[in-house]
């Protein structure tokens, strides 16, 4: 089986409502879509968020990047996954999340070919439902505390803060509420998305006492190791990498500088979903605790790519972030839900989703 056509779409999905994070807050999602087309007229699809503050790219650029590596990729084998990701990584540096869409479509279209899930081809199940860790960024404390307590209620055991978009002394007291509400049996991170100094987080962890973090996220830039390992040096709560993993080599970095004690694993930072089971299969060996996660905010394509990883990977004891539930509208039949603060992964041929063209043809938008 080959590969007969690949099409980028840039696409503008509506959110629920805006989510705020440090630096941005986000109002639409904006993604990049890829359909793969076989030579037997098998369709995979994949999908990659834009996220240019963390891969350094925009729906633009993974466009025009995918156009540029289709001629490279046509009428190879679809199943080749290796050799097309050595194909791409040799004619293009970087890029990680226009390869990624390319290259969850071709898992897409391999596993419909042979009627079987996405993660029968990565290994053996290990879980069909997983827990969520839901975010907590509302905008104000008072909406945050109300939302955690009903999430709270209605069975969600993992939650995120977003903090780093007001004054520290202001974000550790938001925190230190909200883990007043949620209480100890939970599992419980804030994620700054590279927003502090050094200083600010080491102020940060002193200011929220004893309340019950397990993790604290990129507190500082990505390519601040050193950083990170002063904090971490410093700090009871485990230190967590997001902005700063983009492959193997970044998870033994921050592991051999005892800069984190985890991770936060996304297919846009890695290429795809094969180097993302590679990177989680690396932390669980290491000893490092793994959040598999979406980008703020991946329709059901995004989020049925990251439960059939979950369906294998060793450990995702930092949770599972899914973002499609965020959005107001999506781009499948039969968007991915959650009962009781958890989803079940895919049973079906390939992501488990089937994409409405239509939905992708009303949400696109020219590049």
């Amino acid at each position: 089986m080959k590969i007969r056509t690949i099409t980028a779409y840039a696409v503008s999905l509506p959110m629920k409502k805006p989510v705020k994070m440090s630096g941005v807050e986000i109002r639409n999602a904006d993604n990049t879509v890829v359909r793969i087309e076989t030579d037997t007229g098998v369709v995979g699809w994949g999908e990659a968020g834009s996220a240019p503050n963390m891969t350094g790219e925009t729906v633009e650029s993974m466009c025009a990047a995918v156009r540029y590596m289709t001629p490279f990729l046509v009428d190879r084998a679809a199943d080749d996954f290796h050799g097309l990701h050595t194909e791409m990584d040799w004619r293009m540096v970087g890029n990680h999340a226009a390869k990624a869409a390319i290259e969850i479509a071709l898992h897409d279209a391999v596993a419909r070919a042979r009627n079987v899930p996405v993660h029968r081809l990565l290994a053996d199940q290990r879980r069909d439902k997983v827990p969520l860790l839901w975010l907590v960024g509302t905008g104000t404390p008072e909406g945050d505390l109300k939302e955690a307590a009903k999430l709270k209620a209605d069975g969600f055991v993992a939650y995120k803060i977003k903090v780093g978009a007001d004054p520290v002394a202001q974000d550790a007291s938001r925190t230190r509420a909200i883990c007043e509400v949620l209480g100890r049996d939970m599992l419980i991170s804030a994620d700054v998305n590279q927003a502090w100094t050094v200083d600010k987080a080491i102020e940060y962890l002193r200011l929220i006492g004893d309340a019950p973090l397990d993790f604290l996220e990129q507190p500082i830039m990505g390519t601040d190791v050193a950083g990170m390992a002063r904090i971490a040096a410093q700090s009871r709560v485990a230190i967590g990498a997001d902005e700063g993993l983009h492959g193997i080599d970044d998870i033994r970095r921050h592991h051999d500088a005892h800069a984190a004690r985890g991770g936060s694993l996304k297919t846009i930072k890695f290429g795809g979903i094969g180097p993302a089971y590679a990177g989680g299969c690396l932390a669980d060996s290491l000893g490092m605790n793994v959040n598999l996660a979406c980008k703020m905010a991946e329709s059901s394509i995004g989020t049925a790519t990251i439960l059939q990883l979950a369906a294998v990977l060793p450990n995702m004891n930092w949770g599972v972030s899914l973002s499609s539930l965020y959005l107001a509208d999506d781009l499948v039949t039969q968007p991915i839900g959650m009962s009781h603060g958890h989803a079940s992964v895919p049973t079906g041929p390939g992501l488990g989703v089937e994409v409405d063209p239509a939905k992708v043809k009303a949400y696109s938008r020219p590049v």
